[in-house]
């Protein structure tokens, strides 16, 4: 048997698990919940520097999922390692002919799948919703919101099976996960805001604070789309604007999160190769 027949049999295993838990329908109405909030919102008659209907509304979705995504990536993957350790998984995948990378490109490969399958659905409804309208925004600003989401669920996904390698328990994988995301997507914020009170720092380096975590990179990415001069992230926005443009601001919003996430799942599976598994 191959190593690609052993990774697809491990894919299928791992998909059949998620079906069985109801991951892919929780991310499905968690990804729904908010899409029905923002059409709510996006419909209506005001408008954002020329977004309007269905555009406003993935605009704003995409927006939300910048922070929803990552909290859900990490509820998904952080138990992973440390719960299959625990009930004997890997005590029997030991005494098959099959290596720990082959399960663990698999592990990550299901869980791309649970995350991003709901988004395309959504997005695709909204290109369908929208198809009709003169709407020359709407086709560009999917496919800008559907590449950053997929680097911000690697990046994620990466973090997640990272430290779900390295806790010894699974109270401390949850701990570990909930503070990632507080990192990532909050107390980020306040550090950088705080920062900015305090000192006058140069554009430059707000820019590379700001751009090392993946989800402000992410944000940069999706907002580059809002106002090609970026005059709405204030001064920072103008200095990239002329510094690097936009379509550089949509490659760092893209390339450091799967940067990012690639760097996670290799030191994971670094990890992962030299730990017992057996708990």
């Amino acid at each position: 048997m191959t190593t690609s027949k052993r990774t697809r049999i491990f894919f299928r295993l791992e998909m059949s698990e998620a079906l069985r838990s109801r991951w892919l329908f929780f991310t499905f109405a968690v990804y729904l919940s908010t899409f029905g909030a923002f059409v709510w919102l996006g419909l209506r008659e005001s408008s954002v520097l020329g977004f309007t209907g269905m555009s406003r509304v993935v605009l704003n979705l995409s927006n939300a999922l910048v922070l929803t995504l990552p909290l859900v990536a990490l509820v998904a993957t952080n138990q992973s390692v440390v719960r299959a350790r625990a009930n004997g998984f890997f005590e029997l995948m030991l005494a098959q002919p099959c290596t720990r990378g082959e399960w663990l490109r698999a592990a990550i490969t299901s869980r791309l799948v649970v995350l991003v399958a709901p988004i395309v659905v959504l997005l695709g409804f909204a290109l369908g919703y929208g198809a009709g309208d003169a709407d020359a925004l709407l086709v560009p600003l999917v496919v800008r919101s559907l590449a950053v989401a997929l680097a911000l669920a690697v990046a994620f996904v990466g973090l997640g099976f990272l430290i779900s390698s390295v806790s010894k328990s699974p109270e401390r994988a949850t701990v570990l996960g909930l503070l990632a995301w507080l990192g990532a997507s909050m107390l980020h914020d306040f550090a950088l805001v705080g920062t900015l009170l305090r000192w006058k720092v140069p554009a430059h380096l707000v820019f590379a604070i700001a751009a090392s975590n993946p989800v402000e990179a992410a944000r940069i990415g999706i907002l580059s789309a809002i106002d090609p001069e970026l005059s709405v992230l204030g001064p920072v926005g103008f200095w990239l604007a002329n510094a690097y443009g936009p379509h550089l601001a949509l490659v760092i919003g893209i390339g450091w999160p799967l940067t990012l996430g690639a760097l996670a799942t290799m030191l994971a599976h670094k990890r992962l190769t030299r730990m017992d598994l057996v708990g």
